[in-house]
């Protein structure tokens, strides 16, 4: 049981969601070429002089600003879509999450998943058995509650 809650923790990762998306993108390649076409023309435009070839300069200079406005579009498209696919898988791991919850809640409604001595816990023990009743038990709602709060808390650094 303890397995399945840690299992749905660590099936949702920001590093899992980077890598699907970068398999997603295919854009990349295109941007690095157009950056490397940037490149070489801002190497022919510091070649040429703007004194005497000043119709050639300003055409390349209009091309360079062209190419770089429809980088920055092409970018601005591609991080638009990396994070609606971002949004997307962490719905759907968010909701695979709730339903795994529900369904070992409704599995071990009744069972407690220990039983501690009832003074450790007087004060909550109403709470901390919840559903199951029994004097003492640690209902699945209690250890799912706690199990996630320590899995998020040790996850943390890592995220």
């Amino acid at each position: 049981m303890v397995e399945d809650v840690w299992l749905a923790e660590e099936f949702h990762s920001p590093r899992k969601d980077a890598t699907i998306s970068k398999l997603l993108q295919k854009d990349v390649d295109q941007e690095s070429q157009m950056r490397a076409e940037i490149q070489t023309m801002k190497q022919d435009l510091s070649a040429i002089s703007m004194m005497d070839e000043f119709a050639r300069y300003a055409r390349l200079e209009r091309k360079i600003n062209k190419m770089t406005d429809k980088l920055k579009t092409h970018v601005k498209a591609r991080t638009a879509q990396l994070a609606k696919i971002k949004w997307v898988i962490n719905i759907v791991f968010y909701i695979l999450q709730a339903l795994l919850m529900i369904s070992l809640i409704w599995k071990y409604y009744s069972d407690p998943v220990t039983v501690l001595p009832s003074k450790w816990i007087a004060p909550l023990e109403r709470l901390v058995a919840f559903p199951t009743g029994v004097t003492g038990g640690v209902g699945i709602t209690c250890w799912l509650v706690v199990c996630n709060k320590v899995v998020a808390i040790m996850l943390h650094p890592f995220s």
